[in-house]
């Protein structure tokens, strides 16, 4: 016998927590990520000739090099932060599969 009525399928997945924090954890991530390439590209102004666009802070050549570290240092910490938000943004709660037999979209 069939019962359509009051039947909800809903009901019987588990509710799913709001994934607020991993958003705001991409955003952080794509925000070290720009300000990488905004001071990667400030310390090589420097070396190239340009105007120090951060003031004292890069007018010799060291402090250019430590600037142009730093800021690939921040880049790529923001670009792996960011992957793993939004790998983890895309695992679905359901299944328990290893990452690396997920379908690589990222």
């Amino acid at each position: 016998m069939k019962h359509s009525d009051g039947f909800d399928a809903r009901r019987l997945r588990p509710r799913t927590t709001g994934n607020w924090r991993l958003r705001l954890g991409a955003g952080v991530a794509a925000l070290f990520a720009t300000f990488g390439v905004l001071l990667s590209m400030a310390g090589i102004a420097t070396f190239l000739g340009r105007p120090a666009s951060l003031g004292p802070l890069n007018e010799s050549p060291a402090a250019a090099s430590i600037v142009v570290i730093s800021g690939l240092l921040l880049l790529s910490f923001g670009v792996m932060l960011w992957r793993r938000c939004r790998r983890r943004l895309r695992r679905t709660s359901d299944l328990s599969m290893a990452p690396h037999l997920m379908k690589k979209r990222d």
